[in-house]
């Protein structure tokens, strides 16, 4: 399965690859969940799912979706309509009530903002969709595409309409813990080794982008170092297999970590012998599997 918005560095191309390495997993946690495309990308299904992210309206969206797929579903069942996308985006940076009981409940969820946020989501153009920091570009901005007759704006992914495709992922998204806060409060022990064999997914904001680019709502490009290392301190372990992802010259690893680099446009390849526009890599933690492992043991 896939998000039904678009989302600035999704992962949906490598998370076979991410699997093979993590394995049947008994936990995994990702503390940057964006669109969710490695967890929506697991081919089978087991143990404990925890995902985690500083922007609550994303937080707010997979709850909503989880509880109440049909009512989100309803809220984002609209045509693309270029003075509804301005008005709802001033509505929804007003809702700081909304913002505050999304961090301090994690069992809180508006399906109206859900639904009004995911809609104008997939037409806006820019960075700037609900980012407090950045109200209202200068410019006007048109929607992202026109929408096919008698459909909504939203992305309806394999599925013919909103409300199927919204209630499969309430299905998949039933037993996943949705956390919004700080990244590293869901890497302790008990959120990871003490529930057994942890799988974990790093994928925070880049810090090499061009100056002045903002891409998502809740930005900070010092994150990206403060997690690498938390990966290195932590790759040692053998009860964690850990996935760094980055772009080409972000990182120095540790010589024991193994790396493939991709991109956008061309998929994959070992050892950073990709072609292409946009290359990135994930670095894989040592008690992550190797090709080898895979083909014999096939965990």
């Amino acid at each position: 399965m896939k998000a039904p918005f678009p989302w600035f560095g999704g992962k949906s191309k490598v998370a076979g690859l991410v699997w093979e390495r993590f394995g049947n997993v008994n936990n995994y946690v990702e503390p940057f969940f964006g669109s969710g495309a490695i967890l929506l990308g697991r081919p089978r299904l087991s143990g404990t799912e925890t995902v985690n992210d500083k922007d609550c309206y994303l937080a707010n969206f997979w709850r909503a979706i989880q509880a109440a797929p049909q009512e989100v579903a309803d809220w984002a069942d609209w045509p693309v309509n270029e003075a509804d996308l301005q008005a709802r985006h001033v509505w929804l940076l007003n809702q700081v009530e909304f913002r505050q009981r999304v961090l301090d409940n994690p069992h809180y969820y508006d399906t109206q903002v859900a639904g009004w946020w995911v809609w104008g989501l997939c037409q806006w153009i820019g960075g700037a969709w609900c980012d407090q920091n950045r109200p209202m570009d200068s410019d006007h901005r048109p929607p992202r595409r026109m929408p096919r007759p008698f459909t909504p704006g939203v992305w309806i992914r394999g599925h013919d309409d909103i409300y199927d495709y919204f209630l499969a992922l309430a299905q998949r998204l039933r037993g996943v813990r949705v956390l919004c806060g700080e990244w590293h409060r869901v890497l302790g022990p008990s959120q990871t080794t003490a529930l057994g064999l942890t799988g974990v997914l790093l994928d925070p904001p880049y810090s090499i982008r061009r100056a002045g680019e903002a891409v998502y709502g809740q930005d900070d490009r010092d994150v990206a170092h403060q997690v690498r290392e938390w990966a290195i301190e932590h790759g040692w372990n053998p009860g964690l297999r850990i996935a760094l992802c980055g772009c080409e010259g972000e990182h120095q690893m540790p010589a024991d970590w193994t790396s493939v680099m991709w991109d956008h446009s061309m998929g994959y390849s070992e050892h950073g012998e990709g072609q292409g526009r946009k290359r990135e890599i994930v670095w894989f933690s040592p008690y992550c599997l190797q090709a080898i492992q895979i083909s014999a043991f096939g965990d």
